[in-house]
């Protein structure tokens, strides 16, 4: 069962960059920005990844959102900082609790 879903998953992503290398092809070379959304809300991003655009998006304590936008590819990522402060108020809330 869990290969099935993981193999739906591949079968899902694959999907989705073909979209999104579909919708950048149709439009003229120069207005080819090569991120955006595909179906109106997952995003891309398929220009040559930086340091920078990663650290933004991977490790970004001043963005609330837990995830953000993949730096490379399709769809989200997990911002490590706000998942940590979940956890830790999480962690807090149960040794209250008890």
């Amino acid at each position: 069962m869990l290969k099935d879903v993981t193999r739906l998953i591949r079968i899902l992503g694959l999907a989705l960059l073909a979209m999104a290398v579909f919708q950048e092809l149709q439009r003229p070379p120069e207005r080819r920005s090569w991120h955006g959304t595909v179906l109106g809300f997952i995003p891309y991003d398929l220009r040559f990844p930086s340091l920078e655009r990663f650290s933004s998006r991977l490790w970004n304590p001043a963005d609330p959102r837990l995830f953000t936008e993949h730096p490379f590819g399709v769809g989200w990522v997990v911002n490590i900082p706000t998942a940590l402060a979940i956890v830790r108020e999480l962690a807090a809330r149960r040794r209250d609790a008890f």
